[in-house]
């Protein structure tokens, strides 16, 4: 349910404190509900979190939220857009207090051009995100709502942050109406 990836924070970590040009990666901050990316605009910096939870959603058309996943330390965010260069494909909002690295575009480019240990993180992060995919898709089809509504409640204990019942509802693909009758049940 949370996505974390230390490997990778250990490599933007160590990237940080080597860089020659300080402006090639930045540590930036973001309070709870503040956003990070916003879908459909341009992408400003690619980010890897650093500390903190935050929420990747999609926005439907018919204005309702769909949250992908919750992201963690070590996870990245807006490298799809660089490669595919796209405008920003979800919007991901801080859950708790967030801090992040936030990579210069060109500099990010140029890594994907010459660091093959990045290529690899990249490959391995790409591949995990569509193992967790199949895996939520099967897991959703197996087990009861009222399942996966418990581990959402133990993860976000766990961490320390309250999801909203909006948020929860996104999540679970269902109505807050639907949720309210669940965690009414649950009692």
């Amino acid at each position: 349910m949370l996505r974390t990836n230390h490997t990778f924070l250990n490599y933007l970590e160590d990237l940080y404190t080597k860089q020659e040009n300080k402006e090639d990666i930045a540590v930036n901050s973001f309070s709870r509900g503040e956003k990070i990316t916003v879908q459909g605009e341009q992408l400003s910096r690619v980010i890897l979190i650093k500390k903190g939870v935050v929420k990747c959603f999609l926005m439907e058309e018919n204005g309702k939220e769909y949250i992908v996943e919750f992201l963690g330390s070590g996870e990245i965010i807006g490298e799809v857009e660089v490669i595919k260069n796209t405008n920003c494909l979800c919007s991901v909002e801080a859950l708790s207090e967030v801090e992040v690295y936030a990579v210069g575009i060109p500099f990010f480019r140029s890594l994907i051009k010459n660091d093959l240990r990045l290529n690899n993180l990249l490959l391995e992060s790409f591949a995990e995100r569509i193992i967790n995919t199949s895996s939520r898709a099967s897991y959703q089809q197996l087990y009861t709502t009222e399942h996966t509504l418990t581990q959402l409640i133990k993860m976000q204990e766990k961490q320390g942050i309250q999801i909203s019942k909006e948020d929860m509802a996104a999540y679970l693909g269902i109505t807050v109406r639907s949720l309210n009758r669940i965690l009414k049940d649950l009692k």
